[in-house]
Parts: structure tokens; sequence; C-alpha cells
């Protein structure tokens, strides 16, 4: 099929790459010149594991073009999947004006039939919307239809979620747009739910607040196992062996991050209050979520005592591994905590630190590696999974470390395995907040003596 792919970001790059990569047509639309300069080059301006080979090879077969112009992608796809931004507004809506743009930029190029799909994560009865704009918009006489296809990819492993979807989504009101669809996703032997478009633009907000309620719910389950002495993680496996329950998105931390799940769960707040529903739940969720960051800086404080002069080492600053995302990470609000309390803070991350000297600005020492980031440090705090910190010889950096304190931000370290490399270890939820006073109280008189 001859594809148009409108906002080459993360969602649009990837499903363009893909699409190519299976042999489809695919005009890339950015109206960003270095962003597109750069995919001309065979540079993908992100992270994301794999996606620079696919474009450079979906480039060099001829499947797979970039340009800033839409009519361009309008006179040469049938299908135009729109994958602008669509960021949250201060009252929690979503805008939705690069939505907007485009969609009166494809009416005025239509010249015949097209089916102008709606990838971003849009609030219920935007297609409804465009669909009208389109029809007032286009010439006489030239058809036209709205679906919803929306995505579900997971940074950092985006092309499989792509590729090996759990389900494919479509929401269509004319059968000539649903039949495009089915046959554009056929191939991927996945379960497709069919339905109108208002179900599925209501189905991707459900779906992310959800999990977002999941990790929530485990986070406030933690404050509970640190007080009675349990281990969240033996609970959350317990729980996950329910087929009701599942495993997935139970782990305890410092928080959600990312572009999706805060966007979402304010955007569905917005939507079930604008139409007179109790959205507490979705506000308890968030707000749970944002009061993890500072509870991280406290209980360094419960491990250390006062920061004022102490050297914070941390591990990881994207909102999660494989991917250099910084938005809404919780590094991002965890390191000027740090700061403010007068510590001195020494970071790392394998992909994120470029963008983040711009965002955490003076006062903050980049490192080469984990190790340069433990050296001298009184703690470290790991805010970011990264498979390369569960590998770390965690013997080496205690010995690197003024004192061998770690708060494990992700619960990724074996506590009893920690503790026999001679770390004083704190988690999220491992019940030991007896051992935290203990620590703490230790820490003090060390302090005392020096």
């Amino acid at each position: 099929m001859k594809i148009g792919i409108i906002g080459a970001g993360h969602v649009g790059l990837v499903t363009g790459a893909c699409f190519a990569d299976l042999g489809h047509q695919v005009m890339m639309v950015d109206d960003d010149r270095r962003k597109v300069a750069a995919l001309r080059a065979g540079r993908v301006p992100f992270f994301e594991p794999g996606l620079e080979e696919l474009v450079r090879r979906g480039m060099a077969h001829g499947r797979l073009r970039v340009t800033r112009a839409i009519p361009e992608a309008v006179d040469c796809s049938t299908l135009l999947f729109v994958c602008v931004g669509t960021p949250t507004r201060p009252n929690g809506e979503a805008d939705l004006s690069a939505v907007e743009t485009v969609t009166r930029r494809i009416a005025r190029s239509m010249r015949a039939y097209r089916l102008v799909v709606e990838k971003s994560t849009v609030p219920v009865q935007t297609g409804a919307w465009m669909r009208r704009t389109l029809r007032e918009m286009v010439r006489r006489g030239v058809d036209c239809d709205v679906a919803s296809n929306p995505e579900f990819l997971r940074e950092g492993c985006a092309i499989q979620d792509f590729l090996h979807p759990d389900r494919i989504v479509i929401g269509a009101e004319s059968e000539r747009a649903r039949r495009l669809l089915v046959d554009l996703y056929t191939p991927f032997h996945a379960p497709l739910v069919v339905t109108d478009v208002s179900s599925a633009e209501l189905l991707k907000h459900a779906s992310n607040s959800f999990l977002a309620l999941k990790i929530s719910y485990i986070n406030a389950v933690a404050q509970v196992c640190e007080r009675v002495g349990a281990d969240v993680v033996k609970v959350a496996d317990g729980m996950g062996l329910d087929r009701r329950i599942g495993r997935a998105f139970l782990d305890a931390g410092v928080g959600w991050g990312g572009s999706c799940f805060s966007k979402d769960v304010a955007a569905f707040t917005r939507i079930a209050t604008a139409h007179r529903c109790d959205a507490s739940l979705l506000r308890a969720a968030a707000g749970i979520n944002r009061r993890q960051r500072p509870y991280a800086v406290a209980r360094l404080r419960r491990l250390l005592g006062p920061l004022r002069g102490r050297t914070v080492g941390v591990l990881g600053l994207a909102f999660k591994p494989d991917t250099d995302d910084l938005r809404d990470a919780p590094a991002l609000d965890i390191v000027p905590k740090l700061r403010a309390a007068g510590a001195r803070v020494r970071v790392f991350d394998p992909k994120a630190m470029p963008a983040a000297k711009k965002l955490l600005g003076r006062g903050v020492t980049f490192c080469r590696n984990a190790y340069e980031a433990a050296r001298g440090a009184d703690a470290v705090m790991l805010l970011t999974e990264w498979n390369e910190f569960k590998e770390l010889d965690v013997t080496r950096m205690a010995s690197l470390m003024r004192q061998p304190v770690v708060f494990d931000g992700r619960n990724l370290y074996d506590p009893a395995a920690m503790r026999r490399a001679g770390m004083r270890y704190a988690g999220i939820g491992r019940g030991q907040m007896q051992q935290t006073a203990h620590s703490t109280q230790h820490t003090e008189k060390a302090g005392k003596k020096r």
C-alpha cells in the first residue's frame, strides 16, 4: 500500500520504518528541517534500538522517503497516518492544535479519496471533529474517511511492539475504511479489535490509565510493606500469579514518567470530568505518582541524615531503560531536589546525557560511567533500571564510595546480594524501615567521628 506518515517522532518514525520494511511505500512528513535532513542522511534524531538500521534499509530500498510537504504525501498516499504530538495543556486537556493544523492541510491538498487515520493519542470524539472538518473543506466530489488506529508502542522495544502486537485496534465508520485497515494489518497475525472510532479512541486512554493505576497501586502497597516489614517484590510476585491480575506493571519504584502515562491520565481525567463522571480514582493514581519523587529524597535522608554537604551518585536519567527520552523523567525532579537540599550530585546515564546536560543545568557533575558517578559518594541512587547497571561489580563500586549506601529506586537489585557485597541497601517497599532508621543512626555517628 501507499502510506503517508505525518509526524516523524517516536510513534510516526517507528510506524513508517516498520511499514516500509514490510514492503509498503511510505512517505514520511515532518516540518522540522533539521530532522528531515538527518533522516535523509540515515540518522535518527532519538535513540530507539534497531530503528536507525530500519530507516536506512527502507531508504536504501526506495520504500521510505522523507519530505517536509504534506501535499506531497497526500498526492501519493491512500492512507494518511496522523502521528503528531498532543501534549498536555495546564488544565489537563490535550493540546490538539497540531492535529487541527494537519487535518486542515490534508483537506486542502486532497484530490481523490483518502483515509485519514488517527495514530496520535487523542480525546474521544476527535475523530468526529476531523471527519466534519475534512468533509467541509475538501473539494466537491472528493470522498474521504477518518479512522482511529491507536498505538501501543513502548519506547525501548517499539519495533518489537509494532511487529508483534498484543492486539491491533481499528476504529472505522465506513466499510471502505474498515477494509483498507483490515487488509493492511491482516498479515500481522494479531487479534484485530474492529470497532467504531469513539470506542477506539477511548480504548487507548483507558488502557494507559489502567497501567498507570497498577503502578500507583503497587507503590501504595510498597509503603505499607515498608511499615510492616514485608517485601513488595514478593507480594507482587504472588499477586501476579493470579491470572486475573498478572505480574506486568506491578513494579514499585520512583513512579512512572515519559510522554504517555501522565498525559493520558490527565486527559482521561479531563474527559471524565467534562462528562460529569467520577474521576477520583484517576486523580488518586496521579497523586501517588507525584509523591513518589519527593518520597525518594525523603528515604535518602533517612539513610544519610541531612543531605547538605553529601555527595550523591545518580544512576539513570531517562524515564525508562533503552531510550534517551527525558520527558517527565523522575530524575528531572529528584536531582534538583537533591541539589536544593545541599547535596553534590554526580550522574550517569548510558543514552540520555546530552539532553540531560541542557535540562539539569549547572551544579551537576556528568560522569563517563557508573563507577565514576559512585566515586567519593555517600550514597548512590538508582533511578533507571538499565541492564548494564544490573551487571555492575558492586564490590568495586562499594570500594570507590565514601559510604557504601545504595538507594534502589527501581528494586533492580537483590538486597541480600548487595549486603554480601558490603552495601547498605534500601529499596522501595523492601521491608527495611527499621534497618533504615538503624543506618541513619550509624551514619550520623560516623559523621560525628569525622
